[in-house]
């Protein structure tokens, strides 16, 4: 664990894979998509597509099998098959709630910047009534530059009103980590099942879980109850 360079005023969770199950979720849509397509979701373009905006993600499944879709049109497919699965299979991720808790008993504003789309955040955080706990949600449509580019991050740090050294980024994947870590900010990177073989170099350190309790270290606060 590196030891932080400034005091850690303010959290930014990531949300795809790190708040919520939905990386896992993703990989059965993928997987569906393709099946319909005569095609297999494998682990490379599975890697290539984690953590980037919806866009970009689509155009990387459309060039690596060579689809006749458009992002368009296979976006508008993955919503269809979404709310088929959300409201039986969603989940938060373990540890989630009580971090969130521990921040609020602080007085440690949290944000969340994610490569997602606004309505599908909002969609998430809705079922389990979490959108009211966050300063502000930033998604691929407030920014120009996705993930792995750092200008989420910068802007979140700037919404904060904290230098970027001053915000503890919590992420699962490498191109969100990567993003975190050129931003400046302290990254601590929480992988899923298929992310764990992502490189994190520079993080500062890789959380177990949200419950990792090095987390509570570097912001200096402690469980509650």
């Amino acid at each position: 664990m590196r030891i932080p360079t400034a005091p850690l005023r303010a959290v930014v969770f990531d949300h795809d894979g790190l708040m919520f199950n939905t990386e896992e979720l993703y990989q059965q849509v993928g997987a569906e998509l393709l099946r319909r397509r005569g095609k297999s979701f494998d682990h490379e373009l599975l890697d290539q597509m984690m953590g980037r905006p919806p866009k970009v993600s689509l155009q990387l499944m459309i060039d690596y099998h060579r689809l006749g879709d458009t992002p368009a049109q296979l976006a508008a497919e993955t919503t269809d098959i979404f709310e088929t699965i959300l409201d039986t299979q969603l989940a938060v991720m373990p540890g989630l709630l009580k971090l969130l808790a521990a921040l609020e008993a602080h007085g440690i504003p949290k944000a969340i910047g994610t490569s997602s789309g606004p309505r599908f955040v909002r969609g998430c955080l809705g079922r389990f009534q979490l959108e009211l706990r966050f300063e502000f949600i930033l998604t691929c449509d407030d920014v120009t530059h996705g993930k792995p580019h750092p200008e989420i991050y910068l802007t979140a740090a700037g919404r904060l009103g904290f230098a970027p050294g001053e915000v503890l980024v919590l992420e699962d994947s490498q191109h969100g980590c990567r993003a975190a870590i050129d931003a400046g900010a302290y990254a601590v990177a929480v992988p899923g099942g298929h992310s764990r073989r992502h490189d994190f170099t520079g993080a500062a350190f890789i959380a177990e879980t949200l419950a990792d309790l090095r987390i509570y270290e570097a912001l200096g606060i402690q469980e509650t109850a």
